[in-house]
């Protein structure tokens, strides 16, 4: 291990020497555990933590070299790394239920690792990444103790807002670029959640203003307009677009009239989407217009598409919410449906409330996986020494976090793909992938397609775009089908955007 370079606190780094060994063949990569400094107006203001694992070859410079990182806004890296793409990860169950404890690490066998260079980075106050204090004198550059790091708490919020956190990523990336020689590699960003709308916005921002041309961008369960995260009397799409995933779910456990043949899901989400479109947006438009026939006509397509009671979705006018709907689908059961992936149940531990107050059993439940991997991981087998705290999900940015554009705010939501249509348009070149997982309330698939129809690309830059979507949730790469077709998909689309 060696110090970081032009790191102020003289945070020690882990490089070490590993290998993946595939059905094929055998990889041999160096491991990087890192801090890299970000600057303003040259003086160090923070240290961003990564992970690079970088393959031992002799045609480095043209091996594709991918930079991930996942949302929140507070959220760090750990689920990519661990969930899905770097060499080792997380076991779950076949359909990606939680396993009991202790958390359990295999080989990766599906390791994005086989056709790119991956560099996972956690944005300031995320994982080990921290802004430094004003007065760095204050400091002990000799160690690196509580005392001299979490006690002091430096601020971090001025990087807790979209475009100085989206600058910071593009610093980052132009500076190990530069420092590893990789300016000649086909370069690609990949993003989950908030990572996606990230992405988005850097698909135009890294070539605008950072002079970093992109082989391809991906999408991972993105939320890219805010304005379809949650619905209400006045906005109505969000309804629309979240409505095949309601149908999905409940065709997965068994409680939707199916729409067509019993058992294909397929046709019964198409049917959702259909409906969505063509009677969900004008019923709610026309609102007390609407004569009373009608309306319940719709109603009951919903309850059947949907598996909720009559009466239910009747007290909802059409509007049900992803909260209703985790509590009163399998209410008989006395069981609630996950938020990011549906498909996932857990006991309720309030069945005789009014309003549900229990834990969400995906997000909630996956905590104590993630947590324990990426530590074991980092510590462990990459031998990082560090008194930091990982932070895995920060709710402290998540609550500050600012999303203020001075101004360039749309009807009071803020978007990203205008972003990615003048990525494309710079860069006709550029492959774009956007996936999401059926079961997954929180960012729907239905969204993004809705929005792809929407971006009136020319015919010349359509076929960059590829939606595809899988079984699963938010995380739909811990089923074990979706990250093997999942990881099929991306080598085709490596190999295309590079070709």
């Amino acid at each position: 291990m060696s110090d970081t370079p032009n790191s102020p606190v003289a945070r020690k780094s882990s490089i070490t020497e590993h290998a993946l060994t595939l059905s094929d063949r055998r990889i041999r990569y160096t491991a990087s555990a890192e801090w890299q400094t970000l600057f303003d107006q040259e003086k160090p203001v923070a240290e961003m933590f990564h992970v690079a694992y970088l393959a031992e070859t002799d045609e480095a410079t043209t091996r594709p070299l991918t930079f991930v990182f996942n949302g929140g806004p507070g959220a760090a890296s750990a689920y990519l790394h661990m969930g899905a793409l770097g060499p080792k990860r997380i076991y779950f169950d076949a359909n990606g239920g939680l396993p009991k404890p202790p958390v359990r690490l295999v080989d990766n066998l599906e390791s994005w690792l086989s056709f790119t260079d991956l560099v996972f980075i956690d944005p300031i106050g995320t994982g080990f990444s921290r802004s430094l204090p004003a007065d760095k004198d204050k400091q002990d550059k000799s160690s690196e103790t509580p005392s001299s790091t979490e006690a002091e708490k430096p601020k971090e919020v001025e990087f807790w807002e979209v475009e100085r956190d989206l600058k910071a990523l593009g610093e980052f990336i132009q500076r190990f670029l530069s420092r590893h020689k990789r300016w000649l590699s086909p370069i690609f960003i990949a993003g989950e959640s908030y990572g996606g709308f990230r992405v988005a916005k850097l698909a135009r921002k890294l070539q605008q203003e950072f002079g970093i041309g992109l082989s391809g961008a991906i999408l991972i369960s993105p939320a890219l307009e805010f304005s379809l995260l949650g619905g209400n009397d006045y906005n109505l799409t969000s309804w629309a677009t979240l409505l095949p995933s309601l149908a999905a779910a409940a065709a997965h456990h068994g409680r939707a009239q199916w729409a067509g043949e019993p058992g294909d899901l397929s046709a019964h989400m198409v049917a959702a989407e259909l409906f969505a479109r063509r009677t969900l947006i004008p019923l709610l438009a026309m609102g007390d217009a609407l004569t009373s026939e009608e309306r319940q006509s719709a109603y009951q397509q919903i309850a059947n598409l949907i598996g909720l009671p009559l009466s239910l979705v009747e007290r909802q006018a059409g509007r049900v919410d992803i909260e209703v709907f985790s509590r009163e689908l399998l209410r008989d059961r006395q069981r609630i449906v996950g938020l990011y992936d549906a498909s996932i149940t857990a006991i309720d531990p309030f069945p005789d409330r009014t309003v549900y107050q229990g834990i969400d059993p995906t997000l909630d439940g996956l905590d104590r996986l993630f947590t324990g991997a990426i530590n074991s991981h980092l510590r462990d087998t990459l031998g990082l020494e560090t008194d930091l705290t990982y932070h895995l999900l920060n709710l402290e940015t998540f609550k500050a976090w600012q999303f203020d554009l001075k101004g360039e705010l749309k009807q009071g939501f803020i978007g990203a793909v205008d972003d990615l249509r003048i990525g494309m348009t710079l860069n006709p070149y550029m492959q774009v992938y956007i996936t999401h997982g059926f079961f997954d309330l929180v960012t729907p698939y239905f969204a993004s397609n809705h929005l792809a129809d929407l971006m009136k690309l020319d015919p010349e830059i359509r076929p960059n775009l590829t939606l595809k979507h899988f079984q699963g949730g938010h995380m739909f790469y811990s089923w074990d089908d979706s990250r093997l077709q999942w990881f099929t998909e991306m080598q085709t689309f490596y190999r295309n955007a590079i070709a």
